[in-house]
């Protein structure tokens, strides 16, 4: 059973994913009259008050996913912020050195190219490191280290980088982001695993 702490993926009226937000501000924009459609599960029903004149409580369902008015125009060259939690999350809390999952507490950014070598703070540039790999590998480049990179870093799509923010991401918001993904998208690969393993 969801918690009021579960978050609803809001989407503008063609679909497109724009954020989570919580159980207040869904039941503001229903009230607002902002809601276009929901789809997904039904999370929790809201109650209100009693009308006086029909002695009916008045009550608001939330869904996992609703669609509000308008539509959001991306630029073609926009590139999600970059974060060391997305970051993780992008890299599935592994090393891209040893392989290895960790906790983000034992996990860092690193650089494929050093800064000190020109390299950007990019996200076609970084990659999560264990601090044991990251500290062997310093100021160098993974050929230099003679460490071999796992995967090839790539920035999100904006669809990408909400699943990335995302809490408790449940299955209904999770196959609605992933129809989002590129189709060569990694992410849409890992959710296709991670869903073949809980059916």
């Amino acid at each position: 059973m969801p918690t009021l702490t579960q978050q609803i993926l809001r989407t503008d009226a063609s679909g497109m994913p724009l954020e989570w937000i919580d159980f207040r501000q869904a039941a503001r924009l229903h009230y607002l009259g902002m809601i276009a459609y929901v789809c997904g599960e039904p999370l929790f029903t809201l109650h209100g008050g009693i009308n006086a004149l029909t002695r009916r409580r008045s009550h608001i369902e939330i869904n996992s996913i609703v669609a509000t008015y308008g539509n959001h125009q991306l630029r073609a060259s926009y590139t999600p912020p970059l974060s060391n939690r997305t970051l993780f999350q992008r890299d599935d809390h592994l090393c891209l050195y040893c392989g290895q999952a960790f906790s983000e507490r034992q996990l860092s950014r690193d650089h494929v190219t050093p800064i000190s070598k020109g390299g950007l703070n990019l996200w076609t540039n970084v990659v999560t490191a264990c601090v044991r790999c990251n500290n062997h590998k310093a100021g160098r480049t993974p050929e230099q280290a003679d460490m071999e990179l796992l995967a090839v870093p790539f920035a999100p799509t904006h669809a990408e980088y909400i699943y990335l923010q995302g809490r408790n991401v449940l299955v209904d918001q999770m196959e609605f982001l992933r129809a989002h993904f590129p189709r060569c998208s990694p992410l849409r690969e890992r959710l296709q695993r991670h869903h073949e393993a809980h059916r």
